[in-house]
């Protein structure tokens, strides 16, 4: 891939055979390169020694219980508002919120979510979906809004569940009278 800045302030991505992948502007690319750089210091920037395995520093502010966790949580947001402002589509947007909704409900639970946190790297995984809606917006929008749809009608689905088991207890409880 070749990436050309022109006189008009744009970053140009051209493919191989000369076709263009993705036009952005220098404020869009120069946003992406700060945010990659945030979620590599928040969830990767410290190597476990022996290990391939990397840690940020949100896995070490996470151990100190809810603060931790809620602090974590502001930083991820972060990258969620700069991805808003950068005109990401809702949809994608929603995925990045679940994104830090998981860590951050995950890593309530001491010491098996801090060890989540780590290894899901919502932070990481939340740029690269910027990214992708970048390069390619349709498929990753598209992909989005599946999700999105799937996410519901999951939730649907354990509502249902959970009120036919509240429903079935009612109905035993009431049964041993």
């Amino acid at each position: 891939m070749w990436m050309d800045r022109n006189p008009s302030g744009r970053v140009i991505s051209v493919d191989a055979s000369g076709n263009v992948e993705s036009v952005e502007s220098a404020e869009a690319a120069q946003a992406r390169e700060r945010l990659s750089q945030l979620a590599w210091l928040l969830d990767s920037s410290i190597p476990i020694p022996g290990t391939r395995f990397t840690i940020g520093i949100e896995a070490i502010i996470g151990l100190f219980p809810f603060l931790g966790d809620l602090i974590g949580v502001v930083l991820s947001s972060y990258i969620l508002s700069e991805a808003s402002r950068l005109g990401a589509p809702k949809p994608v947007l929603m995925r990045m919120a679940f994104n830090i909704g998981i860590e951050g409900v995950v890593g309530i639970i001491p010491f098996a979510g801090d060890v989540f946190d780590a290894a899901f790297k919502a932070n990481q995984r939340n740029v690269r979906l910027l990214g992708q809606w970048f390069d390619q917006p349709h498929k990753t929008e598209r992909h989005s809004r599946a999700f999105g749809i799937a996410l519901i009608l999951g939730m649907v689905a354990l509502l249902a569940l959970l009120g036919y088991a509240g429903f079935s207890l009612l109905r035993w409880l009431f049964s041993l009278f």
